[in-house]
């Protein structure tokens, strides 16, 4: 089992990482009756595509000797409506760890970030609009 989730009420959870023990709580959104004081459940999906393609880049750079330390992410998620669903993530990478990136270096980069598990599992009609700012 990889988590716990609990409900505690005023559309609010708790989810922990078994292994290690990480708490993670949410709220709904502002524009489906919740508070939003907390990621919502969507913003965990979009988030998790972002971090999915950092790590995944990470292995990459790491395996090919490329320096990526310090580079950010940025997502933005849209909703769609009926029914109600994420209809777009754009994320933007800004590229920093070394002063300047090969071709090479940019294209096994850019592959990494795009083959992704997260990425991958994301549903075709789910636009990801990936953009890298090197």
């Amino acid at each position: 089992m990889t988590a716990k989730i609990i409900y505690n009420g005023d559309l609010r959870t708790t989810a922990t990482h078994l292994q290690s023990g990480t708490v993670i709580e949410t709220d709904a959104p502002v524009d489906n009756q919740g508070k939003g004081e907390r990621f919502s459940p969507t913003d965990l999906v979009a988030t998790a595509l972002g971090n999915c393609m950092m790590t995944i880049m990470g292995i990459a750079a790491r395996t090919h000797n490329i320096r990526i330390e310090g580079s950010t992410c940025a997502i933005e998620k849209i909703m769609a409506a009926n029914p109600r669903r994420i209809g777009e993530i754009k994320v933007t990478l800004h590229m920093q760890g070394q002063d300047a990136y090969t071709d090479k270096e940019k294209s096994i980069l850019e592959h990494a970030a795009v083959t992704c598990p997260v990425y991958l599992s994301l549903h075709a009609d789910l636009r990801k609009t990936v953009t890298f700012n090197w």
